[in-house]
């Protein structure tokens, strides 16, 4: 996923100056976060732009925030909305979202983010991908903490993390007033270990909607029909 540029059914996101190009846990959790109710969304670390365009495209009546720190990024998200078909209903704001929270009035029935995933691991020579993919810029307290502030009553967070980072976030969580709704647990092959875990938080402390997915069939000929079923509308190589 390397290209200059990714063609999705309904939009193309360009990628050149983004140091995270298109991958596939934001496509999955675009795909799995619960938009049903949601007016308000905020993407946090949105990149590309690539989960508020597609959460654009699943809820089409949602007004989308997007907040990315890196200025390179902004531009592009800036680009990929403007070249998308709502334009009118992205906002994209070059801002730390924890400054953003202190001035922002509005709440929010979605936040979505794919954060920055790890905390003490060595950093890539590359800067702007060190920045991405390391949590220094934005510790997932911070990012628990700001959408404890940010959200509406009803108001879910929905995020992707590696599990250890998952489990962690899990456990700061009720420290702001945030639950776990919903699980899915996502293995790459039905023979490999869960790779990565996405949480859906919200102020309600209830049962829990656990579940799980595999990406690929056994004999890797083929996708399994459940992550098709889940990201058909917006994978070219999957029919509707």
């Amino acid at each position: 996923m390397g290209n200059n540029f990714f063609r999705f059914k309904h939009f193309v996101v360009r990628q050149e100056e983004a140091a995270m190009k298109v991958g596939v846990d934001s496509v999955l959790l675009g795909s799995w976060a619960d938009v049903g109710n949601a007016r308000r969304i905020l993407d946090v670390g949105t990149g590309t732009g690539l989960l508020a365009l597609m959460a654009a495209q699943r809820k089409p009546d949602a007004v989308i925030d997007a907040v990315e720190i890196d200025e390179n990024a902004c531009r592009q998200a800036r680009l990929n909305v403007a070249e998308s078909p709502w334009p009118e209903r992205i906002c994209v704001i070059c801002d730390d979202v924890r400054d953003y929270a202190d001035r922002c009035s509005v709440r929010y029935d979605l936040i979505i983010s794919n954060p920055p995933f790890f905390t003490a691991s060595l950093k890539p020579d590359d800067e702007k991908r060190g920045t991405a993919r390391h949590n220094d810029s934005l510790p997932h307290r911070d990012l628990i903490a700001v959408s404890a502030r940010l959200l509406a009553p009803e108001g879910l967070l929905a995020v992707v993390l590696p599990p250890s980072e998952a489990r962690s976030m899990i456990a700061d969580a009720g420290s702001y007033g945030l639950f776990v709704k919903r699980i899915l647990h996502v293995r790459s092959l039905p023979s490999k270990p869960v790779y990565r875990m996405f949480v859906a938080f919200s102020s309600a402390d209830g049962p829990v909607d656990e579940q799980a997915l595999c990406i690929e069939k056994a004999d890797r000929t083929d996708y399994t029909d459940e992550y098709k079923h889940l990201t058909k509308d917006f994978y070219l190589k999957f029919q509707v």
